[in-house]
């Protein structure tokens, strides 16, 4: 392998997607995908081996733990280490957290293949990359002062995060469960979390809240 190719690590807990995008890659006279993941957990143990790594395409939903858990434990270990979000995941919910969590990026999967690559590019420059609907959206909530951070939302974990959107979209406990390859006693804990930290009275309430949250980010 040469050298002077930028070396890049899948973290993505679907071989077949993580294929698909490693040959794209490798397909690319400077680029080439040196290590792949399929959790986070085997993702950290390359990194701890010292694997020169020079960006790294990381999931949202893992089996294991989120991929905002996952970056944490990676600029534990490489502070300086640009890690790219590659999700099927909302931007517009999405991305800002992802930000916030260390990421240098964000990119929708439905996206096609170029813009991924000129994503890797990007970040690799020490810029950071959203859609151009993305950088809009930012502008204008700073423009209008208002602060994410100080939302109550934002004192959510990964998990619950991904609980309180899957519920906005409509999923009962059982179908999160699935998608999330989690218990469904894991998921009503996660419910039970949501709703005392967003004070809110019950269940029913909880779905109010998350479909109009829903509505609000798109």
């Amino acid at each position: 392998m040469s050298t002077n190719k930028i070396k890049v690590m899948l973290v993505d807990d679907h071989a077949m997607l993580r294929h698909g995008m490693a040959m794209m890659i490798n397909m690319e006279s400077d680029m080439e995908v040196i290590a792949e993941a399929g959790d986070g957990n085997e993702a950290l143990a390359i990194l701890k081996k010292n694997e020169p790594v020079d960006i790294v395409l990381l999931d949202v939903t893992l089996k294991t733990v989120s991929g905002f858990e996952v970056i944490k434990s990676m600029h534990a270990l490489i502070p300086t280490l640009p890690v790219l979000f590659v999700s099927m995941h909302d931007e517009s919910v999405y991305a800002e957290r992802a930000l916030r969590a260390g990421a240098r990026g964000y990119v929708m999967k439905q996206e096609p293949g170029e813009i991924l690559l000129a994503a890797i590019h990007e970040v690799l420059k020490g810029n950071v990359y959203l859609s151009q609907q993305m950088h809009e959206k930012l502008l204008k909530r700073i423009a209008s002062g208002h602060s994410e951070p100080e939302q109550l939302i934002n004192t959510l974990t990964p998990s619950e995060f991904e609980v309180l959107h899957l519920i906005g979209q409509g999923h009962s406990s059982q179908e999160i469960a699935k998608l999330l390859c989690r218990s469904i006693k894991t998921i009503e804990t996660h419910r039970f979390n949501i709703r005392v930290k967003l004070h809110l009275k019950d269940g029913a309430d909880l779905i109010r809240y998350a479909t109009r949250w829903i509505s609000e980010e798109h």
